[in-house]
């Protein structure tokens, strides 16, 4: 079972979040928290990353199994990036725990960038010499080195993220399996404005598989558009999951 943080009363509706690649589920603290008041908030860590278990795969059908366990009724489902693809897999291979989808700044498509720079970069780190968080983000990518410093146990001395299966299974993760099912609920595909990870060209793919999609964009907002603009972001989920 996956490794989880929870929010709010367990008799409310229930409101399962997965992160994107390298995460976990303490980035969405805060938006967890402020959901918690019209909902029970499950965010997970996903496998290989954070406190759940490690293991040799790690592929989007595993992934949605692994989303499927934590679930024992329908539930609202949130899922940015990496989790993204996982939260549209598990509805299209289990419907029936899946009530209403927002797929967070990623489309059902294949993308021809990779992430395995920032293994790269997180292995570089002498382990043994870091006292604070600090002193190992120095040649990480600015951009991404808080959010990457949050996956390192400075106690333990080690990145809770699992590098050799997740730069093995690169393709996958950045690659959508064929898939010829299709989820007929409600989904929203909400993505930042100045992100170029969900393209205008994508929504012939995205609609043959969620045929009632709909798109939204946060102004301002880029890859990671619930950091960025979390009140927005929260707004967009409270409209569109009927919280409000």
């Amino acid at each position: 079972m996956l490794s989880t943080i929870e929010h709010g009363d367990a008799s409310l509706p229930k409101l399962l979040i997965a992160h994107g690649l390298y995460g976990s589920a303490r980035n969405w603290g805060v938006i967890g928290k402020r959901l918690s008041d019209v909902a029970h908030v499950t965010a997970v860590d996903m496998r290989n990353h954070g406190l759940s278990p490690w293991f040799d795969t790690h592929s989007y059908f595993d992934m949605a199994d692994d989303l499927a366990q934590m679930l024992d009724r329908p539930a609202d489902v949130i899922g940015h990036s990496m989790g993204g693809k996982a939260a549209m897999m598990l509805a299209l291979r289990h419907p029936e725990k899946v009530r209403r989808l927002i797929v967070a700044d990623i489309a059902p498509v294949g993308y021809t960038h990779s992430q395995s720079q920032h293994i790269a970069a997180m292995r570089a780190v002498d382990l043994g010499a870091v006292e604070r968080r600090q002193d190992a983000g120095v040649d990480l990518e600015p951009e991404v080195r808080d959010f990457l410093l949050q996956s390192l146990d400075i106690k333990e001395k080690r990145w809770r993220l699992n590098l050799d299966v997740l730069e093995a299974e690169m393709d996958r993760i950045v690659g959508w399996p064929q898939v010829d099912r299709q989820f007929n609920g409600p989904v929203l595909f909400l993505s930042g404005g100045e992100s170029d990870y969900v393209k205008r060209d994508d929504r012939e793919a995205t609609l043959a598989v969620f045929p009632n999609a709909k798109f939204a964009k946060i102004p301002g907002a880029g890859h990671w558009l619930h950091a960025q603009k979390p009140r927005e972001f929260e707004a967009a989920v409270r409209v569109f999951l009927r919280l409000e």
